[in-house]
């Protein structure tokens, strides 16, 4: 972090630790695993300053006071609105994920890239279709977020912040990066049971795993 910068949210964290800080390269190059782990990360803290809790599968707001980060606060807002999903308790956590996912992620972005972490750069498909590619930015946050996530792992994932960022990396795919080589197989294998207890990381797996069954990279978009 720089001087006078705020801590990162927990879909920022996340965010970061989806790029490698030696190629400065994303670590999954297609599919929205990232985006719908960013939307998880939003429930989870959200879920973290209790704002939020799951019932029945669905998603319901318990304190309505809107939280101080921007991005947050929208995404708690899209959990309370009125219609059939708040009269049912709220909305079903894996398909507000999947449909949030996109313009989160997207916010989250906008929002490293401001601070210069990260760089979107667009380009063109058989040089005809436009897309984004993301990629670390010069001022390097992705290196911190790793030791932060390392001196978490040390600590054997004590508190629920860790839990939660460390179930919803297994989640998207990113353990093995995080955690590399056989001799940590037991380490990701904890993290991935993780996902068991956690109801945010378990919306985000259920959306990439579906992804993953149809062979396509979903439908992450807002």
């Amino acid at each position: 972090m720089t001087a006078g910068a705020p801590p990162p949210t927990l879909p920022e964290e996340l965010l970061l630790l989806c790029f490698d800080p030696v190629s400065g390269r994303k670590l999954m190059r297609s599919g929205h695993s990232s985006a719908y782990g960013v939307a998880g990360a939003a429930l989870a803290e959200l879920r973290l300053a209790g704002r939020v809790v799951e019932e029945s599968g669905r998603v319901r707001v318990t304190n309505p006071l809107p939280p101080d980060d921007p991005l947050l606060a929208a995404a708690m807002a899209s959990l309370a609105q009125p219609g059939k999903d708040a009269k049912r308790g709220g909305p079903r956590t894996a398909r507000w994920v999947r449909s949030a996912s996109g313009r989160l992620e997207e916010a989250c972005l906008a929002r490293l890239v401001e601070r210069g972490a990260l760089r979107v750069e667009t380009r063109r498909f058989l040089g005809l279709i436009p897309y984004q590619r993301s990629s670390m930015g010069p001022l390097d946050l992705t290196t911190a977020a790793r030791e932060r996530f390392e001196l978490a792992r040390r600590g054997g994932f004590a508190d629920p912040r860790a839990r939660a960022l460390a179930a919803l990396a297994s989640a998207i795919g990113i353990s093995g990066a995080l955690c590399p080589g056989r001799g940590r197989r037991t380490e990701r294998q904890a993290m991935r049971r993780l996902i068991r207890t956690d109801w945010a990381a378990r919306a985000v797996h259920k959306n990439v795993m579906s992804d993953s069954a149809d062979g396509s990279s979903g439908g992450g978009g807002g």
